[in-house]
């Protein structure tokens, strides 16, 4: 082995086998190695995933730059290229929310909320990953947002 692959040996942390049916379970201890590597695993395909449609959209954006001489027929793909690039606007923050779970995984804060450090629900976190808050903490916080809404 050369030097160059003992030092990214030396980097690299023991990869946690976790069997491809694996879904994490509530009998288990709460974000055990599985769990984080399970929730680190997601993580990472959806945020490949939507790098990958906006490398699409890019490239699709840039070949349809061309000149459209029906005014309506310009009109409706300038609205298809606004709607787009709004899409594209709210992956990049959720890209932005998944780097951030991620660094909560690495920093051994994923999986607790941020308002009252317990434990969120391992369904809550299945069906929503860059969740950083339990699901009463974030009722409680909706319900005080739409108190100062109303105001």
């Amino acid at each position: 082995m050369t030097k160059l692959g003992e030092d990214l040996g030396a980097d690299m942390k023991a990869e946690t086998f976790l069997p491809d049916d694996y879904r994490p379970a509530e009998d288990e201890p709460f974000m055990n190695e599985r769990q984080l590597e399970y929730f680190r695993r997601k993580l990472l395909t959806w945020r490949t995933e939507l790098l990958d449609d906006s490398r699409d959209t890019i490239e699709g954006m840039k070949d349809s730059t061309r000149n459209i001489p029906d005014i309506a027929d310009r009109a409706s793909e300038e609205t298809d290229r606004a709607l787009e690039l709004r899409t594209r606007d709210r992956q990049r923050k959720l890209v932005a929310k998944i780097d951030s779970a991620l660094r909560r995984i690495d920093e051994g804060e994923y999986g607790y909320c941020e308002v009252t450090g317990e434990p969120i629900s391992l369904k809550r976190l299945d069906a929503r990953p860059i969740a950083t808050m339990s699901l009463e903490a974030q009722e409680q916080h909706e319900r005080r947002e739409k108190v100062h809404r109303d105001d």
